[in-house]
């Protein structure tokens, strides 16, 4: 048996993304047990707290995904009762969860990210909408992507070709969040890179390329078994390989996440990676991309996730 103690999953949540979070919290735990972990899996509800308080977990391994997830407020929580957590803390969730917010600061650490507007629901609709959609275009270009400022999964994300396409995006953005994110589409080759950090340090792991039957890695894509094709180790020049892992890491640092993040890229024909957004509660369900890069690595996803436990709980 393994000398973690008692560890607690938590999984579920009240977001768009639950039911993903719950795939990824059975997969987790499984991998635990596999390794001789003694594992919990519990939702997020009103009994949580109390839980925390009268008999807390040796440590928490968090997979909910979204909002209430990924912005910091839970590990907000942990923090207030001293439960070690697998990830970043609650300030560190903030910034990475605000995709222009994140987008900003790895921008000045060097990397790139395409240009973009940022536009909230009230702004849009009182300022007049179909002004500044053409200003958006104008600026921007086609083809671009319109996705929520916040959340993950894809939800509320659309690939833009032609100006008669933007409204629709926008709506279907505002129904997932109250602030857009408009950016430049970069074309190339979707790779996503994860990174962990054991207690020796961050490291990338194999990047995994993504592609998508539909030519769209949006919420069907990346939930639907056989859906999405995944290439790992990504058919990458070692040289861009290379840059993409350097980039992975140079995002996890610069916004001060630790133990596991994972950079969505985008390399483009010349071989430049583009830093697209960083997930600090990545899934881990059967379609996901961490366990794929853990295999391509080498590393039972059970012996990753017991290593990442421990490291957080000597914290």
């Amino acid at each position: 048996m393994s000398d973690l103690g008692r560890v607690l999953v938590l999984a579920g949540g009240l977001s768009h993304e639950r039911d993903v979070s719950l795939r990824s919290g059975r997969r987790v735990a499984d991998a635990l047990r596999s390794v001789g972990v003694e594992v919990e899996q519990r939702d997020v509800d009103a009994s949580l707290v109390e839980r925390l308080r009268n008999d807390p977990p040796d440590a928490v391994f968090p997979v909910l995904h979204g909002v209430t997830g990924e912005d910091g407020a839970l590990r907000q929580v942990l923090d207030l009762y001293g439960v070690p957590y697998v990830g970043a803390d609650a300030a560190a969730c903030r910034t990475a969860f605000d995709k222009p917010v994140a987008a900003t600061m790895v921008g000045s650490a060097g990397l790139n990210t395409p240009p973009s507007v940022v536009l909230g629901h009230d702004t849009f609709r009182e300022l007049g909408a179909a002004a500044l959609m053409e200003s958006v275009i104008t600026q921007i270009g086609l083809p671009l992507v319109v996705k929520p400022a916040r959340g993950g999964s894809a939800l509320g994300a659309s690939i833009v070709r032609s100006a008669d396409e933007l409204p629709s995006a926008m709506v279907n953005c505002y129904a997932y969040g109250p602030v857009a994110l408009i950016e430049r589409y970069v074309d190339g080759t979707e790779v996503a890179v994860t990174v962990v950090d054991t207690g020796d340090g961050p490291r990338a792991l194999p990047a995994v390329e993504i592609r998508p039957d539909s030519g769209f890695y949006d919420y069907e894509a990346r939930y639907t078994a056989g859906a999405t094709q995944f290439v790992v180790p990504a058919r990458l020049e070692e040289s861009v390989a290379k840059a993409c892992a350097e980039a992975a890491v140079t995002a996890h640092e610069a916004l001060g996440l630790r133990d596991l993040s994972r950079s969505d890229l985008v390399v483009d024909a010349d071989g430049v990676p583009w830093f697209l957004e960083v997930n600090v509660a990545p899934g881990m369900t059967e379609t996901s991309l961490v366990p794929l890069a853990a295999e391509a690595a080498g590393i039972e996803l059970g012996v990753l996730c017991r290593d990442l436990l421990a490291a957080a709980a000597a914290r």
